[in-house]
This record gives structure tokens, C-alpha cells and sequence, in this order.
């Protein structure tokens, strides 16, 4: 009897024919479609849940936002692992238990989570040094862009608050991080008005 495939076993079919090889997410969702039809008769439902999955087991590697690509020697040795309870409880106390961001935590009745500073999506390794503390809400933040898109963002809520309040200091520090974004072309989606 043969085995009935999956929808994530049709994506990972598609990446081992095309290694090595960036691929964008819609040339992944067109064959993916097509071929989930013909074989099936039925209609492909969530592709990029798929896709994000097989990122996050470490068989693909985020290139950046909708681009793909297998690497067969990393898939295959690429653990992706969560912290240990013991990791966790040395890196909340290395931060003070703390949210790395905003510097909120326990005191204040914030939920804190530790989180891999290099994703492990993107093959960030379960290790103590790749460890951070962030509160909920930053973490939730980090998990919808990536870690430049949300330093970008909070560097350009600081320029504008800074701004407002007369902190001519901090603004001009704001703005010169800004501009060393834009010097390297990180993230210029992200639009600040100077």
C-alpha cells in the first residue's frame, strides 16, 4: 500500500528537486498548488504554515521574508532545539530578569520568555550565548519581523518621541542609527521621515 502523501511531504519534495537554490515563496506556491490537484483533487490549504514549519524543524533555511532555500548537508544536521530548563534559568539570571528591550520583568509582573537572539529558523542554535530574555509583548514583536525590522521600528518611534520632547542627545543618536540602516540598505521597506 503506498503512502498517502502529505502537504508538508509535497513542499519538501519541491526543495530537495531545486537544492541549494533561493527560491521565492510564490514559485514554491504555484508548483505546490498545481501538483497538490493533479495528485489529490482537493485544494492545498496553508501552504505557508507549511513552509514556516519545515523552517522551524531547521530542514529549510529563511533566506528573508517569502525566500526559501534546502541545504541537504544542513538539514540533516541541523538540530533545532529549544533551551533546557537549566539554559533558561542561567540566562534569566545573566539578564536579571529582564526584558532586553524595554528592561521590564518580574518586579513589574511582566511574562518573560527566553528567546534564541538568532532564530532558530534561521539557524540559530540552542546555546546560552544566542540566548536573550524579552517580555511577552517584544517577543511577540520579534516572532512577526525580523530582529533589524523591529530595532529599526523602535529606532524610529525613538527619533519621533525624541523629537517631540526636545531630547536633541537621543535624537541625534536616533538618527544617526537610522542613517547607518539606510547606508547599508536594512530594511528600507521601513520608511522614517527625517
Amino acid at each position: 500500500m503506498e503512502k498517502k502523501i502529505t502537504q508538508i511531504d509535497l513542499v519538501k519534495e519541491y526543495f530537495i528537486k531545486h537544492p541549494n537554490k533561493n527560491i521565492p515563496h510564490p514559485e514554491v506556491v504555484d508548483w505546490c498548488v498545481l501538483e497538490w490537484h493533479k495528485r489529490t483533487k482537493s485544494v492545498f490549504r496553508d501552504l505557508d504554515r507549511a513552509i514556516r514549519t519545515l523552517a522551524q524543524k531547521g530542514f529549510l533555511i529563511k533566506i528573508k521574508k517569502g525566500i526559501y532555500k534546502y541545504d541537504p548537508k544542513q538539514a540533516k544536521t541541523n538540530k533545532q532545539k529549544d533551551f533546557t530548563a537549566k539554559q533558561k534559568k542561567i540566562i534569566l539570571k545573566r539578564d536579571k530578569y529582564k526584558c532586553a528591550i524595554c528592561g521590564k520583568g518580574e518586579k513589574e509582573g511582566i511574562e518573560l520568555h527566553v528567546d534564541h537572539i538568532i532564530p532558530k529558523a534561521l539557524g540559530g542554535k540552542a546555546v546560552i550565548e544566542n540566548g536573550q530574555v524579552l517580555c511577552s509583548q517584544h517577543n511577540f514583536l520579534k516572532k512577526n519581523f525580523n530582529q533589524t525590522e523591529t530595532a529599526k521600528k523602535m529606532f524610529i518611534h525613538l527619533y519621533e518621541l525624541t523629537k517631540v520632547k526636545g531630547a536633541k542627545t537621543l535624537n541625534d543618536f536616533s538618527a544617526e542609527i537610522l542613517k547607518v540602516f539606510e547606508k547599508y540598505g536594512i530594511n528600507g521597506h521601513i520608511e522614517w521621515e527625517k
